[in-house]
């Protein structure tokens, strides 16, 4: 019986596997996915070498040679698959995947080269294939680029593809090809001609940066050494943590500079006669070329043979010997893959050693306490430590450290610290991977390697929990576990051993009365789910889907997450060429349920990459996929990604055109219209091109009484009102849609009329107490969310001021930024730059409107950017910068529609205060008396109160006095009629009434 855990045969009647333990009747997993490496070798000029030779010497040439493949390639722990003719092809991951794979195989492929005497020719390449727990056989195109790898080397030559050289290029030397271009292959081929093998690390560790966040463990090690040598005992020090988390570099830290003898031995996890293969480089360290002075020792070091206890017993007097001479210190490394004589001989010295100052310095995994649970336990002379990963801050400070000064951007900062987890080597590792990508993050094979393999020795049970953990996320539940294995009633068992592995560990769940798991790193989680088959992965998704909708059917984004989990498992069956039509349909109606909601929010971000995953989902030109498209285009719009949402809406046009869909050709087109408002200045007959479309969807909608589509035509058509000055007609066709969008129990359209309907009220002629009782109402509204709250605070903070409440200004703007985040940013800006522009603050409205400036730019939204500019332009000359002012509305001049009566006439009433203070006192009149005439032929009563005040200032400075004591008398009138108390005491503060 093969054991499914470790690939091992067993006994035919055992029910655990002889060799590691595994349940030998766990369920089989049928397939997996793994990144192995793949050896091809061939016989370079076989046909005249079988011309030249006798059949019967060909048979043992060739019988020769197969000997030695075999042997090289299981020496190094790779799995001979076949013999196909005169070539040998093995792969290192099978059964076991293991750290080192990619180097075992191009050892064993320089063994193989220079350990027969006719010439051959190797690929070695490493990659994704999909193999079977019952057998060898592996697929997928890993294996085609070996073989065209071993096609394309020369005789004598090893080709090793760029993913074999990246996990082993600290190992070798190795000279890079050109380009390889070979059959079946759109893009040339990356590789490298091996030289020669020269080391055991495949990846190189930075131990030149400084140690970061191991005083404590550095301390206990002092405090060991000192004992040592102060009591003259043996100590036994062990340093327990996983792959990278700082070991070797803390042991590193140690020795730097100890007066003392130190010796160290690797123990390797693979090869003949590993037992004391660390004790032999220890042994011949401390002999320094002298012969051994007893046969057990020179047993060891290969000559003749002898018991493990005399060796361990000469070894003990070798280490008491050397260390009477000067303090010794013996490393032992990667002791997690010692073997069971080794770890007897370590304990035996830590025993009985008596009056030697050595230290016996340990480092292993945590798998060595699986190996041996008592290891140094009931010893006085003992101290094991577990390295814990660094915090969020040490990782911090090691990322500065290793960069030496150079700078990084701060996402990829806190992607990088994110990702590794307080690993030191995994930060290292992906600093390198984002130096060589040009910042972009990818996990780096070497990473990957060692995880994978970390996972491969898990027993089948504790391997399929884990996975079906992966499946969830980086939290789990024990619940969902148990769902996705019904088949093992040992889940609970899985899961605890799985914590004592340090894999996961316990964690706050969401449902009562279930236990949940976290992933010790996310990049484990990564790892575990990336060994499972598509087709396993879109099951299980789907199975997950089934239990959270049922387990938790409160939970607040249960859409969010099932159209996750929908969307994964159609994304797998479509890239498997199995679609599944109903599922992907599934998916999108989550997805684009979650969007809606986050639309209605005003949370575009979140809208935008729900609706296009859903719209991605969608079948073309389907119904739900078009109006998800607008609903996209809308998304990206109050995103300020014109140029994007252009593009989707134009899109959803012609697909609806393709499908003779009018309803959903409108819609877009009106969206459409909307966009070009604001990014293409030049185009004077913009609005007009919008109203026209409106029109032609508010006369569709309401012949076929679609509600939806009517609703946010009303909406659009009132804001093209409120952007023309006509609020009477705005606020009437807003007041019509926001009661279509809510009977229709669109929540969307309804905050969006709601929102422009607020605007009404405070930029027209309703009075300041009426306008302030209605935003009430909406306030004491429930139902319409946070997005309506804070525009609703805005528009009364605007009104209060307006009475002087300048406190309670604040106050609200404030909450209102609280509630609407940094994606409002624009908007709230300019209302608060506009508070602060009435009370005379001219320096903070000028600092906040230069930003908005700088992010209506970045968007290209040249129509916001129109109407905030004159105002940065206003705060500009309020603080002196005269010329500044005209530069800044000399160019708004081009930039304005003429459609566009807010930045018409705001640029003229601020260039001819410019104008005024500059001299050109004539010119400044007749562009404030333009300005009065725009402002006028509009229901835009803020800006008709502003453009007066304009009027009566120039005025002022240009000597016309009687015509600004008409002017006056008409500016005060507008702001008595608006209830502006602070405008109208501002007015009289400022020009009083002016001289007769």
């Amino acid at each position: 019986m093969i054991c499914t855990s470790c690939g091992a045969a067993n006994r035919d009647e055992a029910r655990f596997c002889d060799t590691c333990g595994a349940r030998l009747d766990a369920p089989l997993r049928r397939e997996q996915r793994k990144v192995v490496t793949v050896l091809f070798c061939d016989v370079a000029g076989s046909t005249a070498l079988g011309e030249r030779l006798d059949p019967e010497a060909l048979r043992k040439v060739m019988a020769g040679y197969f000997d030695v493949a075999k042997a090289a390639i299981e020496r190094h722990g790779g799995t001979l698959e076949k013999f196909i003719g005169d070539a040998v092809m093995a792969v290192f991951g099978v059964p076991r995947i293991r750290e080192d794979d990619a180097l075992r195989a191009v050892r064993a492929a320089q063994e193989l080269r220079d350990g027969v005497e006719i010439e051959i020719r190797i690929g070695v390449n490493t990659g994704e294939v999909v193999t079977s727990i019952e057998d060898s056989l592996v697929t997928g195109d890993a294996v085609n680029v070996a073989a065209r790898l071993e096609q394309a080397a020369g005789a004598g030559e090893v080709l090793i593809g760029a993913e074999t050289y990246r996990l082993v290029r600290n190992a070798v030397r190795a000279a890079e090809l050109p380009a390889l271009e070979v059959k079946g292959k759109a893009e040339p081929l990356r590789a490298y001609r091996l030289e020669s093998v020269v080391g055991d690390t495949p990846y190189a560790r930075r131990l030149d940066a400084p140690l970061v966040g191991r005083e404590v463990e550095q301390r206990l090690l002092a405090d060991a050494w000192q004992r040592t040598c102060t009591e003259r005992a043996c100590s036994l020090f062990t340093i327990l943590g996983a792959a990278g988390v700082g070991k070797s570099r803390l042991v590193s830290e140690f020795l730097a500079g100890l007066d003392a003898t130190v010796v160290s031995g690797r123990c390797l996890s693979y090869g003949d006669g590993i037992t004391y293969w660390p004790l032999v480089e220890i042994v011949m360290r401390l002999l320094d070329g002298a012969d051994p002075p007893n046969p057990a020792l020179a047993a060891l070091l290969g000559e003749g043979q002898a018991p493990a206890g005399d060796i361990a017993f000469a070894v003990r007097k070798l280490f008491e010997a050397k260390a009477a001479e000067r303090p010794l210190v013996v490393v032992f490394d990667d002791l997690h893959w010692a073997e069971p004589t080794l770890l007897d001989l370590v304990e035996e010295c830590a025993d009985w050693i008596r009056d030697a100052p050595i230290l016996l310095l340990c480092l292993a995994r945590g798998e060595l306490l699986e190996l041996r649970s008592s290891w140094g336990g009931g010893k006085l002379n003992a101290t094991t430590v577990l390295l814990e990963p660094l915090t969020a801050d040490e990782t911090d400070e090691l990322i500065g450290a290793l960069l030496a000064g150079e700078a990084i951007a701060p996402e990829l900062r806190a992607r990088i610290r994110g990702a590794a987890e307080g690993n030191p080597l995994f930060v290292e590792q992906m600093l390198a991977m984002a130096h060589e990508q040009d910042g972009e993050l990818v996990v780096p094979s070497t990473i990957q390697a060692l995880l994978a393999a970390r996972l491969d020795q898990l027993p089948a049970g504790e391997r399929a929990a884990l996975e079906r953990g992966a499946v969830e996320g980086q939290v789990f539940h024990r619940g969902a576990v148990v769902a996705l294995a019904p088949d093992d009633p040992d889940v609970p068992t899985r899961l605890l051993g799985l914590v004592r592995k340090e894999l996961v560990r316990p964690s706050e769940g969401l449902f009562p009365g279930d236990d949940a798991f976290r992933f010790r790193h996310l990049l484990i989680r990564d790892a575990a789910y990336d060994a499972l088959p598509k087709a396993t992965r879109a099951d299980l998704h789907q199975r997950f889907a089934a239990w959270l909708s049922e387990h938790g059917p409160d939970l607040v984004e249960l859409d969010e997450i099932l159209g996750f989990h929908l969307e994964q498992a159609a994304g797998y069956l479509a890239e498997l060429d199995a679609p599944d039509p109903a599922l992907s349909r599934a998916a999108a109606e989550r997805l684009a349920s979650a969007g809606r909601r986050a639309l209605s929010r005003q949370d575009n971000p979140a809208a935008g990459s729900l609706l296009r995953r859903a719209a991605g989902l969608a079948a073309p030109q389907s119904d739900d996929r078009l109006r998800l498209l607008v609903l996209l285009g809308a998304s990206l719009y109050r995103l300020g990604l014109l140029a994007e949402a252009e593009s989707v809406l134009l899109g959803a046009a012609d697909e609806a055109r393709a499908a003779v869909n009018r309803g959903a050709e409108l819609d877009a087109e009106v969206q459409l219209a909307e966009v070009r408002l604001h990014s293409a200045p030049d185009v004077t007959a913009g609005q007009a091109d919008a109203r026209e479309a409106v029109r032609d969807a508010i006369e569709w909608a309401e012949s076929a009484s679609d509600a939806e589509r009517l609703a946010r035509a009303l909406d659009l058509l009132g804001r093209l009102h409120v952007w023309s000055g006509e609020m009477t007609a705005a606020t009437e066709t807003l007041e019509r849609a926001a009661a279509v969008a809510r009977e229709s129990g669109d929540v969307a359209t309804e905050v969006s009329s709601t929102a422009y309907l607020i605007g009404c009220w405070h930029i027209g002629p309703m009075p300041v107490p009426e306008a302030l009782a209605r935003i009430e109402g909406v306030l004491a509204r429930t139902g319409l969310g946070r997005a309506a709250r804070w525009r609703a605070l805005t528009g009364r903070a605007r009104l209060v001021a307006m009475q002087g409440r300048l406190e309670e200004a604040d106050a609200d703007l404030a909450e209102a930024e609280a509630l609407a985040g940094d994606a409002h940013f624009v908007v709230l800006a300019t209302h608060r730059a506009d508070v602060e522009l009435a009370t005379g603050e001219h320096a903070a409205a000028e600092r906040r409107l230069r930003r908005v400036h700088d992010l209506l730019l970045d968007a290209s939204d040249y129509g916001h950017l129109a109407s905030s500019d004159y105002k940065l332009a206003d705060a500009v000359l309020g603080l002196g910068k005269v010329d500044e002012a005209l530069e800044l509305t000399g160019r708004l001049a081009e930039m304005a529609v003429p459609e566009d009566v807010d930045a018409q006439s705001g640029w003229r009433r601020v260039h001819a205060k410019a104008l005024a203070r500059k001299g050109d006192l004539e010119e400044a009149v007749r562009l404030a008396r333009k300005a009065c005439e725009i402002a006028d032929a509009t229901e835009y009563h803020e800006v008709c109160m502003d453009t007066a005040d304009t009027l009566v200032e120039v005025l002022h400075l240009a000597g016309r006095h009687d015509e600004a004591a008409t002017e006056y008398s008409r500016a005060l009138e507008l702001h008595e009629q608006k209830g502006d108390l602070h405008g109208a005491a501002r007015l009289r503060q400022v020009f009083g009434p002016p001289a007769t």
